[in-house]
Order: C-alpha cells, then sequence, then structure tokens
C-alpha cells in the first residue's frame, strides 16, 4: 500500500480515470516547513517487547514511553551516541497491563502530544521490483510533528519520470493519529479526502462505506500509527498474533487484518542486518484490486516500515528497502515554572 496508488494509476489509467471527477474541489493542504534533521539512526538491540496495554475509551491516558530507543549518530560528528533515558539504560521500561485491549475510538477533542510520539523522522528507501520490466526507483516517508498537529507525507519516484505525493495531516492523541485531510499528487491529478467524527469522505460529499466509526487511518498515516503502537505496548507485536487497523483511500474504507508470520533478519542497504517482525495481510471484502502489500518492522529501529513488498498480481512486485533514517532533535518537554504562592 505504499506506493499502492501510484502503481495503479500508472498501469490502469484508464480504468481509474473517474476518480479524477472528486478532485475538482476541497481547499489543498498547507504545508508544514522541512525539518532539521540532525541524526542517523542506526541498528540497536532489539529492545524486550512492551507489555501491552488497554487502551482507554473514553477518557485516554497517556501511553508509555518508548522502550528503549535505537542507535543514533550526530550528523555533525560522525560520533555515535544514544539518548540517555535512565540511569540503567540496559533494563527496559515497562508498565503494568491494566486488562484486554479494546478498540481505540475516536476521541472527541485534541489532546495534548504525548511524549511517546518521535521526534521529527525521515525513511529513505531503495525500491525495485517487476512491472512489465524492471522497475527501479526511490521513495521517502517523512513524519513531522508541531504541538499536537502532524505532517505524514510519502513521496515516491519511478524510473526518474513519475513522481507521486500523498500528504496526511492531523492530530495526535494520547489514544493514537485522528488524520483530519489527505491528499494525493500524481502529475496533474489531486484526489482528497476529509476525516471526521472516524469517517473520511470525498470532496463532493460521498462518505465511504464503514461498518461504524473506528480509528480510521489513512494511506500515509497508517505506518506512524502502526509503529507508535508497537513501540507504546498498545498492540502486541509477536509472532502468532493480528493487527487490525481501518483504512480509508480514495477508493473506499475497510478494515485491514496483518498476521504476524515470522521474525526474520533483513539485510538492508547501509544499514546492515536488522531483525524485524513480518506482517502477511488477509483478503479483505470486497476488494478494490488484487493489489497487497507486506510489511516489515524493526524494533531495534524504534519499531520503524524496514521494508514494504507490494504484490500486484501476474508475477508483479515492488520492494522498497529502507537505507537511510534520520531524525531530529527528541523534543524537549516543557518545564512548569514556579508557583509563587
Amino acid at each position: 500500500m505504499l506506493i499502492l496508488l501510484a502503481l495503479v494509476l500508472t498501469a490502469h489509467w484508464g480504468g481509474l480515470s473517474w476518480l479524477s471527477q472528486q478532485a475538482q474541489s476541497g481547499k489543498p493542504l498547507v504545508l508544514m516547513p522541512e525539518p532539521l534533521l540532525t541524526r542517523l539512526i542506526v541498528p540497536a538491540p532489539a529492545p524486550a517487547p512492551p507489555r501491552r496495554r488497554q487502551v482507554p475509551v473514553r477518557a485516554p491516558e497517556a501511553v508509555p514511553a518508548l522502550v528503549e530507543e535505537a542507535g543514533v549518530i550526530d550528523t555533525a560528528s560522525g560520533e555515535p551516541s544514544v539518548t540517555p533515558s535512565s540511569q540503567d539504560d540496559a533494563a527496559p521500561v515497562v508498565s503494568e497491563p491494566l486488562g484486554p485491549a479494546v478498540e481505540p475510538t475516536v476521541p472527541s477533542e485534541p489532546a495534548a502530544p504525548s511524549d511517546d510520539w518521535p521526534p521529527d523522522t525521515r525513511l529513505s528507501y531503495r525500491l525495485k521490483g517487476y512491472y512489465r520490466g524492471d522497475v527501479d526507483g526511490s521513495a521517502r516517508v517523512q513524519w513531522q510533528r508541531e504541538q499536537q498537529r502532524y505532517q505524514a507525507r510519502l513521496d515516491v519516484s519511478l524510473a526518474l519520470v513519475l513522481r507521486v505525493s500523498m500528504i496526511s495531516q492531523g492530530v495526535t492523541t494520547p489514544a493514537g493519529l485522528v488524520p483530519q485531510a489527505y491528499e494525493e499528487h500524481l502529475l496533474w491529478d489531486v484526489r482528497r479526502l476529509t476525516f471526521e467524527g472516524g469517517f473520511a469522505r470525498r470532496p463532493d460529499g460521498t462518505r465511504l462505506a464503514q461498518a461504524q466509526p473506528q480509528a480510521l487511518q489513512d494511506t500515509v498515516s497508517q505506518f506512524i500509527e502502526l509503529s507508535h503502537r508497537f513501540s507504546s505496548g498498545r498492540e502486541a507485536l509477536s509472532v502468532g498474533s493480528a493487527v487490525r487497523i481501518w483504512l480509508a483511500r480514495p477508493q473506499g474504507a475497510a478494515l485491514w487484518t496483518y498476521d504476524v508470520v515470522a521474525e526474520e533478519t533483513l539485510q538492508l542497504p547501509e544499514l546492515g542486518p536488522v531483525q524485524a517482525l513480518h506482517l502477511m495481510p488477509r483478503p479483505i471484502e470486497n476488494p478494490a484490486g488484487v493489489i497487497t502489500a507486506e510489511l516489515w518492522f524493526a524494533p531495534g529501529l524504534q519499531y520503524l516500515p524496514v521494508r514494504v513488498r507490494i504484490a500486484l498480481g501476474d508475477g508483479n512486485h515492488v520492494e522498497l528497502l529502507a537505507e537511510r533514517i534520520e531524525q531530529g532533535a527528541a523534543p524537549v518537554a516543557a518545564v512548569p515554572e514556579p508557583h509563587n504562592p
């Protein structure tokens, strides 16, 4: 799904031309400025899996901090460094379980950002595959946050000719990401979705079919949302578990279920060997095409998605491998002002 729409629109432009009629209205997004990224993230020993904890339904509370941060390299000095978290970095911090997990709901009001959301981050990928011939290119996923607002952006370049951008904006809450607007840019075509009350709408007002309001994500926000679920302990990431996420795209909305089928050692360009958990998607009801995506999340790299493999049918496929991860400085917690009686 990472470059799903780019490939479908390239290969079957005529079959999806009706979607262009949905892009004639709606206001464009106001983009955040480019972030200042100062560190390179390198693999660290995989932390112990955080204990799964309950997500409150009515009054969400802050989720636990990241268990252990991946190693980083200061781009100015080139020396490895690790952000200190406690006096004993070898012992991961976990929280006691609060009971059975429940399906998260959309908070009614944006909450202040929780401290465990990652700083500004950019993942650069090497793209290779086969679609009626060899395919080469590159992609990047970029995450930014200003106070409680976020922006997640995907940029794809295929064969130095076709460029695709997908942008998600919304708010961070203790219960997860809440998208508010989504845009896709392909050549001259722009498509938009707006989110409200857990539902997504096209610019003409059409609401995408969905069984009930859920924590609905879009094509880009899903990767940040899943990484945060795993790193915070909101969702178990272990072989044999299942991960579910509601996903909205211009074609429609559906509940996707991923089975965690294996833990594997990946050989990543520039990053070397990395342990990652392999997520395999189940077939969904009324699919809008034959495309499926397999995902690999790496606990030793802050649970980021380091590999994505898109199956297009008839032996066609595309694969993305992370080759560079950049990150800004960790946000500084606000210091309360002293109280003067």
